[in-house]
């Protein structure tokens, strides 16, 4: 196929996926499963929407100017409402899941019973130790393993009787079921100053998250019966027919797929890369955690490669069609999307600890959560250097 054909195909498929989306997205119901359902349209009109506005960024040469730079914006603003929502509901996931992880200590090992001595060669076993003898075995013992709960005093070692069910599990000599299998010990109660305000932030963070989910929530269905998307919905389905191309007699697709990759090459020559080859980079953690805006102006680069990633993705997927893309393409991208979600999070915890009047506890809280997502930028750095650099190393 000619440059314009591979281009038009491409074109017309990403908007007949549009056009099947939006038409899944309206028919929802609104139960549960419909809105998982129109969770998902959207999640796909989104995609779709990305894909057709990177494609006329990249080959715009090759299409009509005057309809390209009229539907790309147009594109960009549909995307960007639609993820807001998603963006808001997994950025409390994930906050939450970070402040159980940390205010939960590690449940401590359970201490082990005392080996039974071995069996004599006549069949017998040895006699008892003398009561000394075995005051100090148990203390021997009780300094190496700790010492012996009072259940397992009173039962003999931590050997229960076995329930009524599970007669095919492994018994001990006298027939028994061990209380609870070596180091799976109950975890302990949260505790300390973290506990304490762990509950007030997770509260607060909850609060300011799902009413900042909910407004995007109304401007997605704002947006959805306005003419401004009936619009964008009309171009799109001129665009599934007929793609506006341009007469160009030379036209290729490769020379600009190749401009994509270099504006993405110019973009992470200017990364740390070298700095962020280290796994516990502090130098980069005492600028993220700043009291100023010095997060924001590190993280930039990293967004704009990101952005710059996901326009040469997209264009190789033009030029390959079906044929699967490098996957140390996906490992880079991968990383920048945990990149810029621990950082969304970390301004979200900042954001949160600025609220008036809150406790000291939860601001100690939420200012250890804000270092626990600038440590998680940093590993996501960490895991795109690696990716790139053996793409590098790799590519011929």
């Amino acid at each position: 196929m000619t440059a314009g054909e591979t281009l038009s195909v491409y074109l017309q498929d990403q908007a007949t996926d549009f056009l099947r989306s939006l038409r899944l997205h309206r028919e929802s119901s609104t139960d549960a499963h419909g809105a998982e359902e129109s969770l998902a349209a959207a999640r796909a009109l989104r995609r779709a929407s990305r894909r057709i506005g990177a494609t006329l960024h990249t080959f715009r040469p090759l299409l009509d100017p005057d309809w390209t730079e009229s539907l790309r914006p147009e594109l960009s603003w549909l995307s960007g409402t639609l993820a807001r929502e998603h963006a808001y509901a997994a950025r409390l996931e994930r906050l939450l899941g970070a402040l159980h992880r940390l205010s939960t200590p590690p449940p401590t090992p359970a201490p082990l019973p005392t080996p039974s001595a071995p069996p004599l060669r006549g069949g017998g076993f040895p006699a008892p130790a003398a009561p000394a003898a075995a005051g100090a075995v148990g203390r021997r013992s009780a300094g190496r393993w700790g010492s012996p709960r009072p259940s397992e005093a009173e039962s003999g070692g931590g050997w229960t009787q076995p329930p009524a069910e599970g007669a095919d599990a492994p018994r001990s000599r006298q027939g028994a079921l061990p209380a609870q299998a070596p180091g799976s010990g109950p975890a302990k109660k949260p505790t300390g100053p973290l506990a304490v305000g762990a509950a007030k932030a997770a509260a607060l963070l909850e609060r300011q998250l799902t009413l900042a989910r909910t407004r995007a929530h109304s401007a997605a269905l704002q947006a959805f019966g306005s003419s401004r998307f009936h619009a964008v919905a009309d171009n799109v389905a001129v665009l599934a027919s007929e793609v506006p191309l341009h007469p160009t007699p030379d036209a290729d697709l490769k020379p600009l797929a190749a401009t994509a990759e270099q504006h993405l090459a110019e973009a992470v020559a200017v990364l740390p890369l070298i700095r962020a080859g280290h796994p516990y980079n502090a130098e980069a953690l005492v600028h993220g955690l700043a009291a100023d805006t010095a997060p924001e102006a590190q993280d930039a680069p990293w967004l704009q490669v990101r952005s710059l990633l996901r326009l040469h993705r997209y264009a190789q997927e033009v030029l390959l069609g079906e044929a699967p893309l490098d996957p140390r393409i996906l490992q880079a991208g991968q990383a920048l999307d945990l990149h810029r979600e621990a950082a969304d999070a970390a301004a979200a915890a900042a954001a949160a600890a600025r609220t008036p009047r809150i406790a000291p506890a939860t601001a100690y809280a939420l200012g250890v959560l804000h270092a626990d997502q600038r440590h998680e930028v940093e590993a996501a750095r960490f895991a795109f250097q690696r990716a790139w650099l053996r793409e590098a190393v790799t590519a011929p």
